[in-house]
């Protein structure tokens, strides 16, 4: 039998990933029986076969065994996609033109907190909600805090937001204008699954907003004018295997702009030529480049931008 170059590449990166047994007990994995052991077994073989596939080749971004490789691109859509509820109606105002940095990295200047997870719960929307809320509060105040996600999922349902089904930030910071505020993490704490709104601990407030504003749509000056001044709240479409299984570098594979998961850009910059957004997301340190991804941008995306994440930014006001 004859292998072409290719195919021995990929099939020697294969070698050098995780055996599944050392996977399972990695990611602490128990399955109900022998059999869906063994099904779980082939999705990651499969799994790994792309990935070595993928590195194999010339891309500006590196794929990885994380959390989600037991999971085929069917179940990881279903229950990690689809928790960002997109809009019609905006009120996007007109930014001040002003002379922007090369590079912006609000998580260097320490005003981001760590990445958390929102686990099997489609509560994206949350956990952008507050990423945005904490930085705009730090960059305010000089104050450091962890906001509750847990509290938006449990009692934004007025403003419109369905909890572990999905919802939308600027739910959440109405919300949070609503209340008067938002309490802290550790008061409480996140559960990954829908709950009665706690009003006692919702009252202990920790952090609010006086409003919130919609960067204008499908402008990349917009969102990088934006995100000079504080992190923004965007969402993308993620349900490609391309985020699953993402690992680092610059990612610039077709994504689509299906909006279907809320995240945080923190900064832009530029490497090796390719310029790129830095998004936080929420699937814990594990996943990507320690919790975040780098996402391509230029003309070449359209004015939706990579993954359609200028189609549907904002941030709260402190």
């Amino acid at each position: 039998m004859v292998f072409g170059l290719t195919t021995l590449i990929t099939a020697l990166s294969f070698l050098s990933y995780p055996r599944f047994e050392s996977w399972v007990i990695t990611y602490n994995r128990s399955y109900a029986n022998l059999s869906e052991y063994n099904a779980r077994h082939i999705i990651y073989t499969s799994n790994l076969l792309k990935i070595a596939k993928h590195n194999s080749e010339d891309h500006s971004w590196t794929m990885g065994v994380n959390q989600f490789a037991d999971l085929t691109s069917d179940e990881f859509r279903r229950q990690y996609a689809g928790c960002y509820h997109s809009r019609s109606n905006r009120y996007s105002y007109n930014l001040e033109s002003t002379a922007l940095p090369e590079s912006v990295n609000w998580t260097a200047q320490g005003v981001v907190t760590p990445v958390k997870n929102q686990g099997q719960c489609g509560s994206c929307w949350a956990f952008s909600t507050t990423g945005s809320t904490e930085s705009a509060w730090s960059i305010s105040k000089n104050e450091s805090v962890s906001l509750s996600e847990q509290q938006l999922v449990d009692c934004s349902g007025a403003e419109g937001n369905q909890g572990c089904n999905g919802g939308l930030m600027d739910y959440g910071f109405q919300y949070i204008i609503n209340n008067r505020g938002i309490t802290f993490e550790d008061n409480y704490p996140y559960t990954a699954r829908d709950g009665t709104c706690n009003k006692q601990k919702a009252s202990d407030i920790a952090a609010s907003i006086t409003g919130f504003k919609d960067v204008p749509t499908n402008s990349e000056l917009a969102l990088m004018t934006a995100i000079a001044q504080q992190p923004v709240s965007v969402a993308v479409e993620a349900d490609q295997s391309v985020f699953q299984l993402y690992s680092g570098g610059v990612m610039t594979a077709k994504c689509g702009t299906n909006l279907d998961h809320g995240v945080l850009a923190v900064g832009y910059g530029t490497l090796n030529n390719q310029d790129y957004w830095i998004v936080k997301n929420s699937w814990g340190e594990d996943w990507g480049l320690q919790g975040y991804i780098l996402l391509g941008r230029g003309n070449q995306y359209g004015n939706a931008g990579q993954c359609g994440i200028q189609m549907d930014p904002s941030y709260p006001v402190v």
